[in-house]
């Protein structure tokens, strides 16, 4: 199947030719006006499911699995962290499990994210965690979690003020394992311990923290600061205001900033409420997930598509930029290869376009589709 673009590296004119679902040409074109900019698709490192499948459900199945990584194909997501959120021990083991056993989907879910349990248990930096699963650090049960994954938990999102965080920090580094900061309510100098200790990243900073904070002293500052910390954001439109986004591209730059959408299990569902985590959450008619009476977030209903056009359209983010944040960042960071246009490569790609309405982009080729 030929696909007719410009290259997102060079902008020269090419043609794809795609077989089997792997590229099996790239030749030079004549140029011509109204060619999109091709690219690899999205990496997200944070997807807790969709269309009401959870990744944390004591019932997920594999078939489960699969309608979410076609909803997320249908998005150009080619590959994303399954992400299990705070939860009994027997539901995480189970999803761990049965997301391993997918091996057909090894490339697409090349890795886990464990966002939790091991998080602050106070209102705010909580979330919408569940408190009565909320715990200290614990090697031992994170090492039988580890091994129902067959190996494959390399993000950990923890609060580095808990007790013992900082020995499970050093576990995680022996392991192989990033360790993210997130879900927090840390001190400057527990934070800063944190990272000497080995975490690098920040999980989807300026949320999971408490809505009044000291106005210097807090852990916006100290991570936005802190150039050890690659930082996690969800630049959705909901999540964050325009100027702290503005502020996380100047500060960290996209080198050290990547976008996750944090698609909760309720996205791609239509508006209206629905039980989920234990409670009940609302998505509205604009996809924002939230608890229903309140202003509180619970996870997005939008996926890496939409925060990448949000990028572009509403923040001035270049092209490059925009890709460097959704394609590349979070794979250096999880030490996973960086796809490329070139023969042999996989073939789930993006187009990206300038339309009179702004950018848009679109997948437009999946498994040779």
């Amino acid at each position: 199947m030929p696909l007719d673009g410009r290259h997102h590296r060079t902008g020269r004119p090419i043609r794809v030719t795609v077989t089997g679902g792997t590229i099996a040409a790239v030749v030079p074109i004549p140029d011509r006006a109204g060619l999109p900019t091709l690219a690899p698709g999205f990496f997200d490192p944070q997807i807790n499911g969709a269309l009401g499948v959870s990744f944390n459900a004591p019932t997920l199945t594999a078939d489960g699995v699969r309608a979410v990584v076609a909803e997320c194909r249908a998005h150009g997501i080619a590959a994303f962290a399954p992400t299990l959120v705070t939860g009994p021990f027997a539901a995480l083991r189970h999803g761990f499990a049965t997301l391993a056993g997918l091996a057909e989907l090894a490339d697409v879910l090349p890795v886990f994210h464990l966002e939790g349990p091991y998080i602050s248990p106070a209102d705010g930096p909580r979330g919408a965690h569940p408190r009565e699963h909320v715990r200290p650090p614990d090697a031992d049960e994170f090492d039988r979690w580890q091994d129902a994954a067959g190996g494959r938990i390399r993000l950990v999102t923890l609060a580095p003020e808990l007790p013992g965080a900082l020995a499970f920090i050093e576990h995680m580094r022996k392991g192989n394992v990033v360790v993210s900061i997130g879900h927090t309510a840390a001190t400057p100098g527990q934070l800063r311990d944190a990272a000497r200790a080995g975490a690098t990243v920040s999980t989807h900073l300026g949320n999971g923290c408490a809505a009044t904070m000291p106005r210097h002293d807090n852990v916006v500052w100290e991570q936005l600061a802190d150039d050890r910390l690659t930082a996690g954001f969800i630049p959705d439109g909901d999540h964050l205001p325009a100027s702290l986004v503005t502020c996380l591209l100047r500060v960290k730059t996209p080198a050290r900033l990547f976008a996750t959408c944090d698609a909760s299990p309720l996205a791609g569902l239509p508006p209206g409420r629905y039980a989920e985590w234990g409670d009940e959450f609302e998505v509205t008619p604009t996809g924002k997930v939230v608890v229903p009476g309140t202003p509180y977030l619970a996870g997005s209903g939008h996926f890496t598509d939409h925060c990448f056009e949000v990028l572009m359209n509403r923040h001035g983010v270049s092209l490059a930029d925009a890709l460097t944040m959704t394609t590349r960042t979070a794979r250096v960071l999880l030490g996973l290869p960086v796809p490329t246009l070139e023969v042999g490569q996989p073939a789930a790609l993006i187009a990206v376009t300038e339309t009179p309405d702004g950018w848009r982009v679109r997948p437009v080729s999946d498994g040779g589709r």
